[in-house]
């Protein structure tokens, strides 16, 4: 159902590095690699588990759902690396849909849900995919449009080559986030540990337990650490708290209760410490701007809490369904309304029947979630760095637009801009996306737009 396989992992074996990492706190030379210490008694039970996280794994997990990469594998620990299969570019991702796998995905992890629900939900499902493919080539002509009138410097290659994707990454909106993915995953030992025991839904138990049996083939010895007792029983909570009506469209994300804190003690970093490799967090000089911070609320798509995830130094509150709709700017040309509020209306309809883990994975893309972030300005510059760069997606890049609008310090602010606008030449090599670039001298350099 779930292909689950170790790519790659540290070369030795973790109980010998766990006992080298403790013997080396414990002795006043270097210890001798594979001596042996009571891993379980000595470091495991009474909490020791940094001598643990010396150990990593990448595991390639393949056929699992993009709502249980979002609200599992990405939902909560920020202990983690991930390269998820992209819902915005790779082109074959929901071609060819395959209804009765879904429904055996439903089956297998809910098995007491009855033929007669999945059969409805598989109907919900495909309503969604009707829209998506009855208007994907009017997306993707609208957008060929949008790309020449925004975009003035964009070569005839660019425009064939990205229209598609653009019209994909809008379009996706009325795909439910069931649809399979895949990604490679690493994590370290303790933090396998602590997964396998926090999993709070079916699909998480499965896959942590797969990843830990693959550990034990080869490491019996690690089996006191997956302790089936301690596992989590429950669910997490449902994620509804309707603020909606379950019809209601919105054309932007939200951003409320915006407050920086500390921005005097911000030092304006030099751009060429921030690419191609980002050293904020290494630089003594700027340790203060880790002491302030920003804290901000927002409200957006499902797809879009997906990219907003991957930035692990940023703190997130539990995340909520409002009950509204995001419709970005090719949908809303297209005027697109009544499908969406009839695809929300739907699968609102259908959180009532269902367990919260699966009503969870089977919301569109376009479903809004709110959900309150904090991070300092070292992290927060990093998060911003690509989002103002038009080769991010329209909505992160609105979100990102409100943000600096709400920034008053000069100092903070000119740091919350792409390399083309500090520079005037474009960072991004031969996706360069065609916009005027001298505009950053007359006018307006973020403005609104489609694509």
């Amino acid at each position: 159902m779930i292909d689950v396989k170790l790519l790659a992992r540290t070369n030795v074996d973790p109980v010998e590095l766990a006992s080298h990492a403790a013997l080396m706190c414990y002795q006043d030379t270097p210890p001798d690699f594979g001596k042996e210490i009571d891993v379980k008694n000595r470091l495991f039970d009474v909490g020791h588990h940094t001598t643990l996280q010396h150990f990593f794994m990448t595991y390639q997990i393949d056929g699992i759902s993009v709502g249980d990469v979002t609200f599992g594998l990405h939902l909560a620990s920020p202990f983690y690396n991930s390269d998820q299969r992209s819902g915005r570019f790779c082109a074959k991702m929901f071609l060819n849909p395959d209804f009765g796998k879904i429904g055996d995905y439903i089956k297998f992890f809910w098995p007491n849900i009855c033929h007669e629900k999945i059969d409805k939900i598989v109907g919900y499902i495909k309503s969604g995919l009707e829209v998506y493919f009855t208007n994907i080539e009017g997306a993707t002509n609208l957008a060929k449009q949008f790309i020449k009138e925004e975009r003035p410097f964009a070569s005839e290659k660019y425009i064939e080559a990205n229209a598609p994707k653009f019209a994909q990454e809008q379009m996706r909106m009325f795909i439910p986030v069931i649809f399979p993915t895949g990604l490679d995953f690493t994590i370290n030992l303790s933090s396998l540990v602590a997964l396998y025991e926090s999993a709070w839904n079916p699909v998480m138990k499965h896959i942590t337990t797969k990843m830990a049996m693959i550990m034990l083939t080869s490491f019996p010895k690690l089996h006191f650490m997956f302790n089936k007792e301690r596992r989590r029983e429950k669910d997490c909570p449902s994620l509804f708290r309707k603020s909606g009506t379950g019809q209601e469209i919105n054309y932007e994300p939200i951003l409320w209760g915006f407050d920086v804190w500390g921005d005097n003690f911000f030092k304006k970093p030099e751009s060429n410490i921030m690419h191609p490799i980002d050293l904020l967090h290494y630089q003594p000089e700027l340790m203060g701007n880790n002491f302030a911070e920003i804290r901000s609320g927002v409200e957006i798509s499902l797809a879009t809490m997906g990219q907003d995830q991957r930035h692990r130094t940023i703190s997130r509150s539990e995340p909520y369904f409002t009950g509204r709709f995001y419709l970005p700017p090719l949908l809303k040309e297209m005027g697109l309304e009544k499908e969406a509020a009839s695809l929300l209306k739907r699968w609102c309809e259908l959180t009532e029947e269902i367990p919260p883990a699966l009503a969870r994975i089977i919301a569109p893309y376009g479903a809004m979630v709110r959900y309150s972030k904090r991070g300092s300005l070292n992290a927060i510059v990093h998060e911003q760095m690509k989002r103002l760069c038009w080769c991010a997606q329209e909505e992160i890049y609105h979100l990102s637009r409100m943000l600096r609008r709400n920034i008053e310090n000069e100092n903070l602010l000119s740091v919350f801009a792409p390399a083309c606008y500090k520079t005037g030449s474009c960072a991004e090599g031969n996706r360069y996306c065609g916009r005027d670039i001298r505009v950053r001298e007359t006018g307006d350099y973020f403005p609104a737009r489609k694509v």
